[in-house]
């Protein structure tokens, strides 16, 4: 398998970075005009490159459901401005100064740090400051008759956080007062002349422009015939966005150009290839466009550039969930591993240049869609990234050996996926299997785990001409009726005070991860058993939470008890 590897020096890291620098260029908002820009820039450079791609249209309105995500509004930034402490922070700094998809206005006040529930009360004619769980923050601002609502986020030191509020056309109702970022160490000076005791005044404004409706755009390109392997990256986010996901979109324009000259008519597998505002885009190509059963698995390019020494970024493999198990994780980990070994121990052995780990599945991007829609899905991805999601993610702080290292890992497993001898394939899943199961099972019973990975072992083999695995009768606990992302927005448009619900016991992240993975394992197994199942894989869950998230489901039409 390992001489795919060497197949991989036609992929050219620097054709990488130049269209990071590039679409790095476009404030690309989920309903911004720029972002079908960026979009249709990406289309003319596969054009030049031979790679023919559909664009598909949908639209922002803020009122179009797409699966289980209503759409934000469609909403182009002007102008803002912030004057706080002697400070002046305007949008030709950073677009990210103003919020995504704040109303415009203008605003000037005391401001007010809001900490606990109580403080609220002192928020009428203020400006208020927050530091977490904006969205619902902003609402609460409103509410209390605040002026104008500024934003920060611990840990982006001097940088301006990039914070969407990603409103729709009903809450434009409500929302009507200008939402503005300012970096942290800004925001801990006003904290801590407001806690000395001092007035703190700032002065907001903000323009923007709010359409009927802009292009939700899906960029989807083939080469060669199916079933294909899939790549996709999001291609969304603010100005700079380098690494978030900058990186991942232009990976996917080197790999689509490397492809297009390797294909030929012998290979096993096509290659499809597919941008994509997060999730929303994701969520409507699946709807409206894919034809699921065309695709083997898929691989999903988020944060492919994140440095280890200015980032502080490891070199992340997130597997497929255990109801997915495919051994394209396997391979991906492979090769990850194989072209990580630039180093030498004191014998001459491999040693790795970068931190490098393979993770159970984690929610957090597009994989997560396909993976709820039965298709096996990884992805790479660099984390954590200290300029993450800031005006600091730019094309300075993106690594050239990070990009090579996970480029050429990726191009070499869709390389021995379509070419490998069938008995090298068949060997490396009997040996992937014993790994992965071999890993979990130093720690709890893998029992239900096993027939998980036989079953994806079956199904690898249908598509890899190899015999491995076998089925096992599938005896469903429940029926996934609106598959997609459980979102707070689909909870509350069922009923309200079950969304109050949900909101509180999802509050930690990891609690949403089990959900998810307990709804696919709950199509393929009984209740008990999917509980087991989902304890082998992540070990301690929280079963109250997930039972009492579960009666959410039913009650709000999301899941059916069988």
């Amino acid at each position: 398998m390992r001489r795919f590897l060497k197949e991989t020096e036609v992929f050219d890291s620097t054709n990488v970075l130049h269209y990071i620098a590039e679409i790095s260029q476009f404030h690309r908002i989920q309903g911004s005009k720029e972002l079908p820009e960026a979009v249709r820039f990406i289309k003319e450079e596969l054009r030049i490159w031979g790679v023919n791609a559909q664009l598909f249209e949908e639209f922002y309105d803020g009122k179009s459901w797409y699966l289980t995500l209503k759409s934000p509004i469609a909403w182009d930034l002007v102008y803002g401005k912030v004057e706080l402490l002697g400070n002046t922070l305007t949008t030709s700094l950073s677009p990210l100064v103003v919020m995504a998809h704040s109303p415009g206005g203008k605003a000037e006040g005391e401001v007010v740090h809001i900490v606990r529930e109580e403080d609220w009360e002192k928020a009428k004619e203020k400006i208020v400051l927050v530091g977490r769980e904006w969205r619902e923050a902003y609402r609460k601002a409103n509410e209390a008759g605040a002026r104008a609502f500024i934003a920060y986020r611990e840990g982006t030191g001097d940088a301006i956080p990039y914070i969407g509020l990603f409103l729709t056309k009903d809450e434009l109702e409500w929302a009507r007062i200008p939402a503005v970022a300012i970096s942290e160490s800004l925001a801990n000076r006003v904290i801590n002349k407001l806690n000395s005791g001092e007035t703190v005044k700032a002065k907001i404004e903000v323009e923007t422009q709010i359409n009927e409706r802009q292009v939700l755009p899906i960029l989807y390109a083939e080469i060669g015939k199916p079933p294909f392997i899939l790549f996709t990256a999001h291609i969304c986010h603010p100005k700079p966005g380098a690494n978030d996901n900058a990186s991942g979109s232009a990976m996917l324009i080197e790999l689509a150009r490397v492809l297009n000259g390797l294909y030929n008519d012998s290979f096993r597998f096509g290659f499809a290839f597919l941008w994509i505002p997060e999730y929303y885009g994701t969520q409507a190509f699946i709807e409206k466009y894919a034809k699921l059963d065309k695709y083997y698995a898929v691989i999903n390019l988020d944060m492919v550039a994140g440095s280890e020494d200015r980032a502080g970024s490891t070199v992340m493999l997130v597997r497929t969930p255990a109801s997915r198990f495919s051994i394209v994780s396997g391979v991906l980990e492979y090769f990850l591993e194989l072209s990580n070994g630039a180093r030498k121990s004191f014998s001459g052995s491999p040693m790795p240049r970068l931190k490098l780990k393979s993770y159970p599945y984690e929610m957090g991007s597009d994989h997560d869609v396909f993976n709820f829609f039965g298709i096996p899905s990884v992805m790479p991805i660099t984390w954590p990234d200290r300029f993450y999601h800031s005006s600091e993610d730019t094309i300075d702080k993106v690594s050239k050996a990070t990009i090579e290292l996970i480029g050429k890992a990726v191009l070499a497993t869709a390389l021995a996926l379509a070419k490998a001898e069938k008995e090298e394939l068949q060997r490396f899943a009997r040996g992937y299997a014993m790994k992965y199961l071999g890993e979990l099972g130093r720690d709890r019973d893998t029992e239900r785990i096993e027939r998980l990975v036989m079953t994806g072992l079956a199904r690898d083999s249908r598509f890899l001409g190899i015999e491995s695995g076998h089925e096992f009768e599938r005896r469903p606990w429940l029926r996934w009726v609106k598959k997609g992302r459980v979102s707070g927005e689909l909870i509350k448009e069922a009923d309200k005070e079950a969304y109050e619900e949900f909101k509180e016991l999802t509050r930690d992240r990891k609690i949403l991860v089990h959900l998810h993975e307990l709804l696919m394992l709950g199509e393929f197994l009984p209740k008990e058993e999917a509980f087991e199942a989902l304890e082998e894989e992540f070990g301690e869950v929280n079963r109250e939470k997930l039972k009492k998230l579960v009666d959410v489901l039913e009650k709000t039409g999301v899941i059916e008890l069988l």
